[in-house]
């Protein structure tokens, strides 16, 4: 089983949600992977301090010309749909950041000059805390592309496990890749005008999708509650968790600790939240 934590707005409380829930549910006895797939900025591991046990690169092929076999035919070129190999003269230009690794120049070119070589893009951590099967992606700085990373995290959970999956924010190609063969989704909407925009961004990449999901309200002020209340109740929506703007919550945050340790009565939510989520994907 796979629920990945989503929502389209940065900072609404995606890996807040995600590490403490993950930890609420480890505490039920239940054998729990945490898959940290916003491989362009990870920081999990800043709450869940896992000993991380093992690392290895993840690498891409890209195309690699032979200069004394390329007479600058140009049918790689024209083959590319991303522009990302360029006759020039008497030398071939590749541009790593651009490829997306489908090997067709390589197929095409009449003289055999190209050839696929690995290039490294990111790392895998993988390690555990208290039982909890831990895996993190990073992407390299200045690579482009985070899908690859992102595939390789997703095969780390342990088979069998009930696996929480941290996903980038936004609607984009990053997040679907992080979505896929998931079972469930945990959207969580902030509690404010622009939360409330993106959240129905995010609806609507999950209903394209055809994934289940349930709602989490997180940093809830009196002052928003009756607008996004209201939008909610005409989305027909029932939130399965509500959280409230608390500075013991951000305080938490800030150093790096969880809020059901750190925070009175907050577990009691959380525990709410796991046994609702548990019912719903069984």
């Amino acid at each position: 089983m796979k629920i990945a934590i989503s929502g389209a707005k940065g900072g609404s409380g995606k890996t807040w949600l995600a590490t403490n829930l993950a930890c609420t549910l480890l505490t039920k006895g239940l054998d729990v992977s945490f898959l940290d797939a916003d491989v362009e900025e990870p920081n999990a591991h800043l709450f869940i301090n896992p000993k991380i046990e093992r690392t290895e690169r993840v690498n891409v092929l890209v195309p690699q010309v032979d200069g004394s076999l390329c007479d600058g035919c140009g049918e790689c070129h024209r083959f590319c749909a991303f522009n990302a190999i360029l006759p020039l003269g008497s030398e071939t230009l590749v541009f790593h950041e651009l490829c997306h690794g489908c090997g067709g120049c390589a197929m095409v070119c009449p003289k055999n000059a190209i050839k696929e070589v690995p290039l490294a893009i990111g790392t895998i951590s993988e390690g555990r805390k208290d039982g909890l099967t831990f895996a993190m992606g990073t992407l390299d700085i200045g690579y482009p592309r985070p899908g690859p990373v992102i595939e390789a995290v997703q095969k780390k959970a342990k088979p069998g496990s009930l696996t929480i999956i941290d996903t980038p924010p936004g609607t984009s190609c990053p997040v679907i890749q992080a979505l896929a063969g998931v079972s469930f989704v945990l959207a969580v909407l902030e509690a404010t005008p622009f939360g409330l925009s993106d959240f129905r961004l995010a609806l609507k990449m999950l209903e394209r999708l055809k994934i289940p999901f349930g709602v989490v309200l997180n940093r809830l002020l009196p002052s928003s509650e009756r607008e996004v209340m209201g939008a909610l109740y005409d989305m027909r929506i029932e939130p399965m968790a509500v959280f409230n703007e608390d500075m013991r919550i951000a305080k938490a945050y800030a150093e790096g600790r969880l809020a059901i340790e750190a925070v009175p009565g907050i577990g009691q939510t959380f525990e709410r939240l796991a046994q609702g989520l548990l019912a719903r994907v069984s």
